[in-house]
């Protein structure tokens, strides 16, 4: 009689990075093992398994990973992701970005669906269960393999908190704790020259690090990137904070993807394969329209990466441990096209449908004074740990 073959699940992470995805990684291959299961990881998001060229032997070693317990043993005490990450879309690629073993397959001039190849890689791995780990882009994409007939689990990371359909992703609550600390450190340099700070953190269309970082650390004003600011009010108002310090300065942190009136989101360079073309500045463009205002010398910081950098806190590490163990009992039941989410404080998961059925934004009506560009949390009997 011949040995049945262990079922197979491949795991990789896609997007930003975020504090929290190695201890992801070591529990899903942990407790993989300890199934039964064969654990591989797909290098660089879904870029890996788009360039894994199966008549190429090197490109195995560059582009798959065999996954054993001796393998991932310490990568949870680090932040980052031991399999390292891209913001590649196999559905939609520039045919520069073609590998040269698929240009006669590629258009150019046109974003090229490489799908079918990717699925034909799995099957020539013998992957049975996807697991990817990401933002709604990477997610996206892994919702389309499901529709396509191969069986996914979704497990969500942004730093941003964005995914629809959870109310918590891996990476949050580091990003905001790091946010938290670095804005009260600064106020030794900003209250010793008596100024103005603004401190610009990651959010694209989500405010919810702004906003809550703000929140916890008491910062005077935060613009988040739902709603549109008047700088000549946010001007008067953070003039006001600083006149009532007694101290003689004040602090407003700012999401990257807010905009003035009128104003368009400050970006840069070519759109990624998500149509996402880099944020960053609106801090530095809004210190200096308040520096002209106001007369007042300011300081600028945009945190940027520093807000996703470094081991994660222990929150995270239950989380992350926590869904990679929900994401091996949904493959161990056969049930494939979920994500594993937080809902009302609650573990839980919900079709991966539900990724790409809406967008997670700030409840401004709830938790934000639009007209005085501040947290607004009065009552907090009934919501979610994270006011969602």
């Amino acid at each position: 009689m011949t040995a049945k073959k262990p079922l197979t699940i491949a795991i990789l992470t896609g997007g930003g990075d975020v504090p929290g995805l190695n201890p992801c990684i070591k529990a899903l291959v942990y407790r993989g093992i300890e199934e039964g299961f064969r654990v591989v990881g797909i290098r660089r998001g879904w870029a890996g398994i788009f360039e894994f060229n199966p008549n190429d032997p090197e490109s195995m070693q560059k582009n798959i990973i065999e996954l054993e317990k001796k393998t991932v043993r310490t990568i949870d005490r680090s932040g980052g992701t031991y399999l390292h990450t891209s913001r590649t879309n196999p559905g939609k690629v520039k045919y520069e970005n073609v590998p040269d073993f698929l240009k006669d397959q590629g258009k150019e001039g046109e974003l090229n669906d490489f799908t079918e190849h990717v699925l034909s890689n799995l099957n020539h791995l013998g992957i049975d269960v996807l697991i990817p780990i990401g933002g709604d882009d990477t997610l996206s994409y892994g919702e389309r393999l499901h529709q396509e007939g191969f069986p996914a689990v979704a497990i969500p990371k942004t730093m941003d908190n964005d995914v629809h359909g959870t109310d918590y992703c891996i990476g949050f609550s580091t990003a905001v704790t790091r946010s938290v600390n670095f804005i009260h450190a600064l106020r030794t340099s900003t209250g010793s020259h008596e100024r103005i700070a603004v401190v610009e953190l990651f959010g694209r269309y989500c405010g919810e690090t702004s906003l809550i970082s703000a929140y916890l650390a008491s910062a005077d004003r935060a613009i988040i990137s739902e709603v549109p600011f008047d700088p000549e009010r946010l001007a008067r108002l953070i003039m006001e904070d600083k006149q009532n310090n007694p101290s003689n300065y004040a602090m407003l942190t700012i999401s990257e993807g807010a905009r003035m009136i009128s104003g368009d989101m400050v970006q840069y360079g070519e759109a990624d394969a998500y149509g996402h073309r880099k944020l960053g500045g609106i801090g530095m463009t809004t210190g200096e329209v308040l520096k002209k205002l106001t007369g007042q010398n300011i300081i600028f910081q945009q945190l940027s990466y520093l807000m996703r950098s470094g081991a994660p806190d222990s929150l995270d590490l239950m989380v992350a441990v926590n869904y990679a163990n929900m994401a091996i009992d949904l493959v161990l039941k056969k049930v494939s096209g979920r994500m594993v989410a937080l809902s009302q404080g609650v573990y839980t998961d919900v079709p991966m449908s539900t990724i790409t059925s809406g967008q997670k934004r700030v409840d401004v009506r709830e938790l934000y004074d639009a007209e005085q560009y501040r947290p607004k949390v009065r009552h907090v009997m009934g919501k979610p740990m994270f006011l969602y």
